[in-house]
């Protein structure tokens, strides 16, 4: 039994670097360029209607999840308000931290709203329709699916957990991946906004 078990934990270790590596040769195209973000049309969670230009001129710090997400993005947008908490009132204005879920059907602006402000005042909560949702979801290398075996409204997705910094131009600037600490993750921010 222990040697079934042994074989089961290589396999996945496997299956972890092979996705990390495929997602790092899926971020940069062969001239070293990355080739993470572009445009995106949806609405925040007031209602209107929002597109990368819409922050034209202002950093991004983008993060793609749910509100239902048990744990996940909990952490990771607990991490991003700690990290926003530490900026000056000047860097904090070069900055515009999106939420974008990857969730439409039950993301509604209203729930999105109650969420992303619990964790920063000015975070906005993006959500789009379902092709809204799989053209962002594509431009930025993210990948979301529906778990299986849930029901049609007790369900979880399964998603990948980066932070995306994008420059003022919308050009990707640099990630965060999961684990990231506050303070590095300040750090980073710091580095890129002064």
């Amino acid at each position: 039994m222990k040697k079934k078990s042994s074989i089961w934990a290589v396999i996945a270790i496997l299956v972890v670097i092979g996705v990390a590596v495929g997602a790092r040769l899926m971020v940069w195209s062969g001239d070293g360029q990355a080739t993470v973000g572009g445009p995106f049309a949806m609405a925040d969670h007031n209602g209107r209607a929002v597109t990368e230009k819409t922050f034209a001129g202002r950093w991004m710090l983008i993060y793609f999840g749910y509100t239902y997400c048990p744990d996940v993005c909990p952490t990771a947008l607990g991490v991003m308000s700690v990290a926003l908490d530490g900026l000056s009132p000047a860097e904090r204005a070069k900055l515009a931290p999106l939420f974008i879920t990857v969730d439409p059907d039950r993301d509604r602006p209203e729930v999105l709203k109650d969420y992303v402000t619990a964790f920063a005042p000015d975070m906005l909560g993006l959500v789009g329709n379902a092709e809204q949702t799989d053209a962002a979801k594509k431009a930025f290398k993210v990948y979301a699916e529906k778990a299986k075996g849930g029901d049609q409204e007790n369900y979880t997705v399964d998603h990948s957990s980066i932070l995306y910094l994008m420059g003022p131009d919308g050009k990707f600037v640099q990630h965060f991946p999961h684990g990231t600490s506050a303070p590095d993750l300040l750090a980073g921010l710091k580095k890129h906004l002064n």
